[in-house]
């Protein structure tokens, strides 16, 4: 496939539509679509809509949920899946959140859940982590935390996993969709929908991503365009649609975790909110919110509470040093604030310590002299703490 954005002005569903000739037209795409799940959720959504009440659409992940080479706000898939819940239901009041945050993983996304995505009450949720996530057990039970954290609430929201692609075609649904399917999730992926006819060379890999990671505005609308397959298959089964109506079934019970529930339960303490214990070099910048050093030798001690800690700080390639980071008297890990990319900075989220005794626990962050040899300098700048197996 030769056309690009710049001479042709091709839909995203002329795209899928090129490639999917040979299937028998009931599905969009049906590679991109890996399993239906329980639909339960996503049709009470569907009723709430249909009988004009306020329901919120919402996505969290990494920089391609949050946006990143999206020529504006409105090409972005979760906009443009947001749309489709306006169009279909025109007597809703639809609400759209975007909790994207480029750069981080579910690690942190089940750190800040309650703060960007359940304060808001969301209805309906994409997530997307298959792209920031190593494909491991460790990605796949900080993915499971989330995934539960989402829905256990009251509300019973509906959530979607989309499965986006890195180059190579890789990412993490082998082991993310264990949880899917545990939870019975629809499962949505633009890496198995697009990838084999990048392999074949029927199409360039320029014409639906601008980078490596991030998908342009083509990509993008394919993502929506996949997403919104499922909406329509859900639709078209749901009781409430069906002519007359009918009650919508109820939402099953939340199965026992498949790897873990600690991630069901965690705090975030940001950099502004952490009281030091003791401090020795350390100042806090209410600008840049992090606590920030740049004389080897400064201690900064915090306590928090948790069975498993976390620490968040700044990797960019600037004049970026070293710090030593301990638990209690566990063994202390070192932390670069340098890299050598160019493409700017990002927040890092480490885990410290895990299996640890219910309670508070005390954190000793140290700037180190040593650093890396294409730094210039030794700053540090710890953006704040979190914790998981924390008591509710």
């Amino acid at each position: 496939m030769k056309q690009t954005l710049q001479t042709a002005a091709i839909t995203a569903l002329a795209l899928i539509a090129s490639f999917t000739h040979a299937f028998d037209g009931k599905t969009v795409c049906p590679q991109s679509l890996v399993s239906t799940g329980d639909l339960s959720r996503v049709w009470q959504v569907m009723d709430k809509a249909q009988r004009g009440e306020k329901i919120t659409v919402a996505v969290i992940g990494g920089s391609i949920t949050e946006g990143a080479k999206a020529t504006k706000p409105e090409k972005r898939y979760g906009n443009l899946m947001s749309d489709w819940w306006r169009q279909t239901f025109p007597k809703a009041d639809v609400t759209f959140v975007n909790a994207g945050i480029g750069a981080t993983g579910s690690n942190f996304g089940a750190l800040r859940a309650q703060r960007d995505l359940l304060s808001r009450r969301p209805d309906f949720v994409v997530v997307e982590y298959g792209v920031n996530d190593a494909n491991s057990q460790a990605a796949a039970e900080t993915l499971e935390g989330l995934i539960r954290q989402i829905l256990k609430q009251p509300n019973h929201p509906a959530v979607v996993q989309l499965f986006m692609m890195h180059t190579g075609g890789g990412n993490a649904q082998e082991w993310h969709s264990k949880v899917g399917a545990h939870y019975r999730l629809p499962i949505v992926s633009y890496r198995d929908a697009l990838w084999p006819e990048i392999q074949s060379k029927r199409l360039a890999w320029e014409t639906v991503m601008a980078d490596e990671v991030h998908p342009n505005d083509l990509g993008h609308a394919c993502a929506a365009e996949f997403v919104e397959n499922l909406l329509n298959v859900a639709r078209a089964s749901c009781p409430c649609t069906a002519k007359g109506g009918a009650p919508v079934a109820q939402v099953a019970p939340l199965p026992a975790p498949l790897f873990s529930d600690l991630y069901e339960h965690t705090a975030l303490i940001e950099a502004p909110d952490l009281k030091p214990l003791s401090n020795s070099g350390w100042r806090l910048d209410p600008k840049a919110a992090c606590w920030i050093s740049d004389k080897p030798g400064s201690v900064l001690e915090f306590e928090i509470n948790g069975t498993a800690i976390f620490s968040m700080h700044y990797v960019v390639k600037r004049a970026m040093g070293k710090a030593k980071i301990q638990v209690d008297a566990g063994k202390p890990i070192v932390f670069d604030g340098w890299f050598n990319q160019t493409w700017g900075g990002y927040r890092c989220t480490n885990l410290l310590a895990k299996d640890l005794k219910p309670g508070k626990h005390t954190v000793r962050i140290e700037l180190l002299s040593e650093k890396n040899p294409g730094s210039e300098g030794h700053e540090f700048r710890l953006f704040g703490l979190g914790a998981a197996g924390v008591a509710e």
